[in-house]
């Protein structure tokens, strides 16, 4: 007989599983709803000193009182920090751990990170110790649960009570590192991924495909995954799933996710575009990829025999076909100064990760294209290691803006830029307050409003917002047809926001196109995507 110890996130208690506990139940488990000190009327009430270890040491009490051979611990949202803090203390007595919506905090980490509100980060996250008037957080009124999360699915009465049945949370429970030892990680695992909440399997493979380190250990054999079409408070929404859920990854099963290492990542693969190779300069993390084609580089005098050996291309810059007919009159390829269009690609992307993104086959396929046309592409490695990481980010890039306007060789006063994927929440800077010299904002399958559990994403960076206040600047967006749902869910929000405000919006569509398709797609219709998007931003470079 199994026994589920269900461990709740932050300001909620044991009564929360009530649902999810009677069902189980009836298939014979044994269920342990805990109520952590300090987190509801049944259980331990909180002091001044009550932190992270107060609620670890909840549970191995817990632990150590049952007899039982096969103990599966569940942690949603902020639960799995005590949840792995126990495990790694006792892994004789875990069969396995299940993240129920919950990430996978490591060794010094803080639940601190999943408070929504900056500000408050921020204020704790100075604190010396847990003393006065502000030890507890007050948990959020009934209109503010969707900043812990998303709140789809939850029937508005079982809404009404989780804000009367939330208590305040105790600060050191959130500022409190968690240490762990390393024993847990070898104990099997389970993650439950609410895609209402913006996780889905898809998006944890293409995060493996990326070569993140951090999450080579997901690849293991003894780590399986489910999907819950769901908000991030499952237990409410879909007890019956959550409980059928719960017994399935008990017994071993769920996805798998593979590394598959005899086959090319699918963002190292070529560009569906044959461009040719170009002049290309390094300074620091920038890359500026020029008009024209290598033999400009080429120290002069260069014998014939040795320029015969040079690959096709190198002597001519030939343009894929439907694009001749943009370039404007009489540009010679060595003359400048020349728009630039910079290229920013998503993430998060580990510091380890080699080669790094702007050796990446499409942003580097992207910047050649553009330099075809006339334009200096530039491809640059900014520092999204981490969702904390957009500000550093957005700095990054106005740094290599700020970099490239002031090459002599560039026509500073036209610029555009062209953003990827979960770097599409990096345009609304640029949204929110255009210079006269950005022509153009551009938009590939991209991220354009934090994930609801992107709580440490700063509220600035929602381009749907951003662009009630821009003044007309034009937006090239192309959208693939089979995006996750997460996604796209985000990109409707931005071009319902753009309709509001009569924004000037270019919609592009790939047909049965996917996240990443310039590398896994070479479809005519994937072709005449890029090419059209990229004669598009070429357009309003020249204007």
């Amino acid at each position: 007989m199994t026994t589920f110890i269900l461990v709740a996130g932050a300001h909620t208690g044991g009564w929360i599983w009530q649902e999810v506990a009677a069902r189980l139940r009836e298939s014979g488990a044994r269920v342990c709803p805990v109520t952590l000190t300090g987190m509801g009327a049944d259980g331990p009430a909180a002091g001044p000193g009550t932190d992270l270890e107060t609620h670890i040491d909840d549970l191995l009490r817990l632990i150590d009182e049952l007899d039982a051979p096969e103990v599966v611990l569940v942690g949603h949202c902020y639960g799995i920090y005590p949840v792995l803090g126990a495990a790694d203390r006792r892994p004789e007595r875990i069969a396995r751990i299940v993240h129920l919506d919950a990430g996978m905090p490591q060794h010094g980490d803080q639940a601190l990170t999943l408070v929504p509100d900056e500000a408050v980060r921020e204020r704790l996250s100075r604190r010396t110790g847990a003393d006065g008037d502000d030890r507890l957080i007050p948990p959020p009124p009934l209109e503010a649960w969707q900043r812990w999360g998303s709140v789809a699915g939850i029937p508005s009465s079982a809404l009404t009570r989780l804000t009367a049945n939330a208590v305040p949370q105790p600060v050191g429970t959130l500022t409190q590192p968690l240490r762990l030892t390393g024993a847990v990680s070898a104990l099997p695992s389970t993650g439950v991924l609410c895609t209402g909440n913006g996780s889905s399997i898809a998006m944890v493979e293409g995060l493996v495909a990326l070569g993140d380190p951090r999450l080579r250990a997901l690849t293991e054999p003894r780590v399986t995954f489910f999907e819950l079409d769901t908000g991030h408070w499952p237990m409410l929404s879909r007890a019956d799933d959550v409980a059928g859920t719960l017994l399935r990854a008990a017994a071993g099963e769920g996805h798998r996710v593979t590394a598959a290492v005899s086959e090319q990542p699918a963002h190292l693969r070529p560009f569906l575009l044959d461009v040719p190779e170009r002049r290309r300069e390094r300074i620091g993390r920038v890359d500026l990829h020029f008009p024209g084609d290598l033999s400009d580089a080429l120290p002069e005098g260069l014998p014939d025999e040795l320029q015969a050996d040079l690959p096709d291309g190198l002597r001519h810059g030939n343009l894929p076909n439907g694009l001749h007919a943009d370039l404007p009159d009489g540009l010679s390829e060595a003359e400048g100064p020349w728009p630039a269009v910079v290229f920013v690609h998503g993430g998060p992307v580990h510091p380890d990760v080699r080669p790094t993104p702007r050796d990446w086959p499409g942003f580097v396929g992207y910047a050649r294209l553009m330099a075809g046309l006339g334009a200096v592409g530039v491809t640059l490695d900014h520092r999204l290691h981490d969702l904390a990481d957009y500000g550093r980010a957005a700095e990054d890039i106005a740094e290599a803006v700020d970099l490239v306007r002031a090459d002599p060789r560039v026509d500073a006063d036209r610029v555009a830029l062209w953003f990827f994927s979960a770097g599409g929440l990096l345009s609304a800077d640029w949204l929110a307050a255009p210079p006269p010299w950005l022509r153009c904002v551009a938009a590939t399958y991209p991220v354009l409003a934090p994930m609801p559990n992107w709580g440490r994403v700063d509220s600035r960076f929602r381009p749907a917002v951003a662009l009630r206040s821009t003044e007309r600047l034009p937006v090239v967006l192309t959208r693939v047809e089979l995006e996750r749902a997460e996604i796209a869910a985000t990109v409707e929000e931005f071009l319902a926001a753009a309709k509001e405000c009569d924004a000037d919006v270019e919609v592009i569509d790939v047909p049965r196109g996917r996240h990443g398709f310039e590398t896994t797609d070479h479809s005519g219709q994937a072709r005449h995507a890029v090419e059209r998007a990229a004669r598009s931003v070429w357009g309003h470079l020249r204007g």
